[in-house]
């Protein structure tokens, strides 16, 4: 597997951006709905606009505002919402990857202080990349784990081989017919790790891949990372997996 090509990040551009994940008494740009430029689609509460501030060369960057409330996230959406919100989501990932404008097309969200993020306000990206193909860098084996629970075309389960660890949560999607359940499933994730997972974890992200005509996300709880990782791309694996995949199990599925 060969090395990806590293994209060009603007520090002119980046210095700009406002930050109000850890300034909480920030102006949030979002809420101002009224000032929001460059929106290219809309259903409701949702937004999708072009990055007011394209920090990465030769990339297509867009923000989609999830809703009009500034504290609500994942794990809090009712479910229709957060059903319209994926299907919007996806719908607007897809027309990009179609357009073939790109060599691939990102989706993914940022969650709280260590999840990389800027902004408080619950939005996802959708990033054209016009030189780098991430499937290349991704492999399968990344996605298999411990079932939590499997519905239809849909499977739950803890990472057994995580592109970074300790703890990853993955859902496995062949049939778009079952977005209502990888919906439930990922909310179930997200819920996870910011209520159950542990005191101290305050963030995640969320990785959507689109590979061999199947959807794969990854659900990875933040904290500082690994040294490891960040020198020599090692990744780790906690050992109690099983005992977490069983106690989501227990909080979630067997009521």
């Amino acid at each position: 597997m060969n090395p990806i090509s590293p994209l060009v990040f603007d520090l002119s551009i980046g210095r700009q951006k406002p930050e109000s994940i850890r300034n909480r008494s920030a102006a949030c740009p979002f809420c101002d709905r009224d000032n929001l430029e460059k929106i290219l689609a809309e259903e409701g509460s949702i937004i999708l606009l072009m990055n007011k501030y394209p920090t990465l060369e030769n990339t297509f960057q867009t923000v989609l505002i999830e809703t009009d409330n500034c504290e609500d996230e994942f794990s809090t959406y009712s479910k229709e919402h957060i059903e319209k919100l994926l299907r919007f989501a996806i719908k607007h990932w897809y027309e990009m990857i179609d357009s073939g404008k790109y060599k691939s097309v990102l989706l993914f969200k940022n969650y709280g202080p260590f999840s990389g993020g800027s902004i408080h306000h619950a939005h996802m990206q959708i990033v054209g990349l016009e030189e780098q193909d991430y499937t290349e860098h991704v492999s399968l084996n990344q996605f298999e784990g411990i079932e939590i629970h499997k519905k239809n075309s849909v499977e739950f389960n803890i990472s057994t081989k995580p592109r970074m660890g300790f703890f990853e949560f993955n859902i496995c999607m062949e049939d778009l017919e079952d977005l209502s359940i990888l919906t439930h499933y990922l909310q179930t994730a997200t819920h996870y790790v910011l209520h159950h997972f542990s005191a101290n974890c305050n963030s995640y992200n969320i990785f959507f891949y689109n590979i061999e005509e199947k959807i794969y996300v990854k659900v990875i709880p933040r904290f500082a990372t690994s040294p490891l990782f960040v020198g020599y791309s090692i990744p780790q694996v906690a050992r109690n997996i099983d005992e977490v995949a069983e106690k989501v199990r227990n909080i979630y599925f067997n009521k």
